[in-house]
């Protein structure tokens, strides 16, 4: 194969690289824009904030050394999804069903049907695993955002290379000697 036809071809699988890697840079782009403006307008929508400074809620020492940093603020990332709910909810789950969990105390129910305090009690765990679980989901496309945020960053990164890389070797395609062989 002649040097310079070897040139050109690679020359164009650069060019196509360069454009896969900015098409995927692009969509890595959307894919965080949407994740990080969706989980900020749904935590927005439902107005909740951490307890103010110095209020009883604080009090607990499994729940003051994760909400203080957030104290009074309302809840609008991923990552304060995860400390109000690993940290705020689950310790007042926990409370509230003894160490069991919603399943064990939904079982404890229907064994006993006539007990309503346990019935009321199985009902605030689900409602409160629920709202623990959503914001959980908040949190995992909030680290899904991120991924996406550096691999964007590492795409665009990656195609400028490759393109440089492209324009040098079609520079060198136009320096070699047509005879060359490889």
């Amino acid at each position: 194969m002649r040097r310079r036809t070897f040139d050109y071809l690679l020359s164009w699988v650069g060019a196509l690289l360069t454009v896969a890697l900015v098409v995927a840079g692009g969509l890595l782009m959307w894919g965080y824009s949407f994740a990080s403006s969706t989980v900020h307008s749904q935590m927005a929508a439902q107005k909740i904030y951490f307890p103010a400074k110095g209020s009883p809620e604080l009090a607990s020492p499994q729940i003051k050394p994760f909400l203080t940093p957030y104290a009074g603020q309302e809840l609008l990332t991923g990552q304060e999804a995860e400390v109000y709910a690993d940290h705020f909810i689950a310790v007042h789950l926990n409370e509230i069903g003894g160490g069991l969990t919603y399943s064990q105390l939904s079982a404890k129910s229907m064994a006993d049907p006539s007990n309503k305090t346990l019935a009321a009690s199985v009902q605030t765990m689900f409602q409160g695993t629920m709202l623990r679980s959503t914001l959980l989901t908040a949190y995992a496309f909030s680290v899904f955002a991120t991924i996406a945020f550096w691999s964007m960053i590492a795409c665009f990164i990656l195609a400028v290379l490759m393109l440089l890389l492209t324009l040098l070797g079609l520079r060198h395609y136009r320096k070699v000697d047509p005879e060359v062989v490889i």
